[in-house]
């Protein structure tokens, strides 16, 4: 496979003729090889306009799904972002190509300990991951000026709400596993947040729903 032909086509076909205009989000998805981030037996898929599954029931989002969230969030090189269902570290590693700090929350140590080392040999050495239970946050580190979640929750967690910055954007898929909605919740105010729903989606659920 030619990694970086496949990932200058991806780019063209599935981010930029779909609307994806974000320059920083284009650049690098671009950079980063997906191809590192997804079990050995499916890297000829890697680059496939599609999901791909990961070890332990978790999936990797389709190439277009975590460019369009990372759209949404508006991200900027002083940016310090949480992102909330490691998985295999590939959005976080993209994420981290955009903004000044990536903290990460993963639920399975498994995961959570393979996306540490496969970030560590990419030298992404400005993302820091953890276990814990991504509907808490990482209350420690916030403010944060945006949070991406991967993971389907019924509800907005609350305590991630309060762990943005004034100002500062939240993207997850909201709904059940019926019918969910990439939603982006900002915070405008100390007690005011507003949401807006955009692309249907279907993600795994989150811890704690």
């Amino acid at each position: 496979m030619d990694a970086l032909a496949e990932r200058e086509r991806m780019v063209e076909q599935q981010l930029i003729r779909r609307g994806v205009a974000d320059e920083r989000v284009l650049r690098a998805m671009a950079e980063v090889p997906r191809e590192r981030f997804v079990p050995d037996r499916l890297r000829s898929l890697a680059y496939a306009d599609r999901p791909l599954p990961l070890a332990l029931g978790q999936t990797i989002s389709q190439p277009f799904i975590v460019a369009r969230a990372l759209a949404l969030l508006e991200l900027g090189p002083d940016d310090i972002v949480l992102d909330v269902g490691t998985g295999s570290g590939y959005a976080a590693a993209v994420v981290s190509r955009i903004v000044a700090e990536v903290w990460s929350i993963e639920c399975i140590p498994e995961l959570a300990e393979s996306a540490e080392e496969r970030l560590a040999d990419l030298g992404y050495d400005n993302v820091m991951v953890r276990v814990g239970n991504g509907r808490d946050g990482w209350a420690e580190r916030a403010p944060f000026d945006a949070i991406q979640v991967a993971a389907a929750s019924h509800g907005v967690p609350l305590p991630l709400t309060r762990q943005l910055a004034i100002g500062g954007r939240l993207v997850l898929p909201l709904g059940d596993d019926s019918s969910q909605r990439l939603t982006v919740v900002r915070r405008s105010g100390a007690e005011r947040w507003q949401q807006s729903h955009f692309d249907r989606v279907r993600f795994v659920p989150l811890v704690g729903g």
